[in-house]
């Protein structure tokens, strides 16, 4: 079975010391690529970094992550809009709202979030987007470029039937489902077959956060996917394979891969 991670802090300083077996063991597991975003302008680097030490198997997408949003957020998006017209990049990402821990940075936040929507507009390039806390408003702004958003990933979903509608009503988007769904009090179990098709589902960890059961509370990696590939089986009452050809099918969509051209720019 072969599967793809769509969402990983591959270049993060959790996986300096074994980077190198942390693949090895994504590989053996069936993950055929990973990609990886960044959330400021230093970590553009990193990620293009640990991509061109794996060429095809690790991909990057460049983008601010909205906790990343200061007082110099229009200078970081400078750089990273000058990398992405440098760059091969599958995405632009990790970009979003998030008010979960504090609005001090509110407006700055919806101003760079939409800058950077444009990008992806203009570009046509998808978008990896994150949201806690803030999806009204992230909908609002998604909705003033509905008709040319080139489509994306609303990562780490967690929400709902409601808000997964909501998010489902954006045809080009599919939802990035990750470690939450093997948690014990998750109700993702029953959300999601009854109203997310597996059209619209991705595979990600988020590592090194947010690990799946068995392995919760450890750093995570792309290899720990199968036990999210499990769980979805048994959901969907589908088998494992269906999970990961589904899955690969709608990676390859949403970015624009194909076997033989690894890079959509």
């Amino acid at each position: 079975m072969n599967y793809i991670d769509t969402h990983c802090h591959l270049d993060g300083e959790e996986f300096a010391q074994d980077r190198d077996a942390v693949v090895q063991r994504a590989r053996e597991a069936g993950c055929t690529q990973i990609f990886l975003p960044a959330i400021d302008a230093a970590s553009c680097k990193t990620v293009l970094d640990v991509c061109a030490q794996y060429p095809s198997y690790c991909l990057p997408m460049l983008g601010l992550h909205p906790e990343e949003v200061k007082t110099d957020w229009r200078e970081q998006l400078s750089i990273i809009n000058h990398q992405l017209s440098i760059s091969e990049c599958v995405a632009i990402g990790e970009i979003g709202l998030d008010y979960y821990w504090s609005r001090e940075f509110e407006q700055e936040q919806l101003e760079a979030f939409e800058e950077q929507v444009r990008w992806a507009v203009e570009l046509q390039l998808p978008l990896m987007i994150h949201c806690r806390k803030a999806q009204n408003e992230l909908v609002a702004i998604l909705k003033k470029y509905a008709k040319d958003l080139p489509g994306g990933v609303f990562h780490c979903f967690t929400g709902n039937g409601q808000e997964a509608h909501q998010l489902l009503e954006f045809d080009r988007f599919v939802l990035g489902i990750g470690g939450v769904l093997t948690f014990k009090k998750s109700h993702l179990p029953e959300v999601l077959p009854a109203c997310v098709p597996l059209d619209r589902i991705v595979l990600e960890t988020d590592a090194p956060y947010m690990a799946p059961v068995p392995q919760r509370g450890q750093r995570n990696e792309s290899a720990f996917i199968r036990h999210i590939i499990t769980r979805l089986a048994e959901a969907y009452g589908v088998t494992e394979e269906v999970i990961c050809h589904q899955t690969t099918s709608n990676v390859e969509r949403i970015f624009h891969l194909t076997s033989t051209q690894p890079f959509y720019h």
